[in-house]
């Protein structure tokens, strides 16, 4: 199976902080870092982000 690579827009739909809240929880290393996929792009592995959201939800639970 191939990990898609997720850009911005669909991880803010995913996750549901905006773009400026993505990027400060990135820098507080409460998100996964994006890889660079271009000079200026950026995006995120389908399996990571799955990965974080369950991970998050599983702490929510506790």
């Amino acid at each position: 199976m191939t990990d898609r690579m997720l850009r911005r827009p669909e991880v803010e739909s995913l996750t549901g902080p905006s773009k400026s809240t993505l990027y400060r929880m990135i820098a507080r290393g409460d998100l996964p870092v994006p890889a660079r996929i271009g000079e200026r792009a950026v995006g995120w592995y389908s399996r990571t982000v799955q990965d974080w959201l369950a991970l998050r939800h599983e702490t929510e639970m506790l």
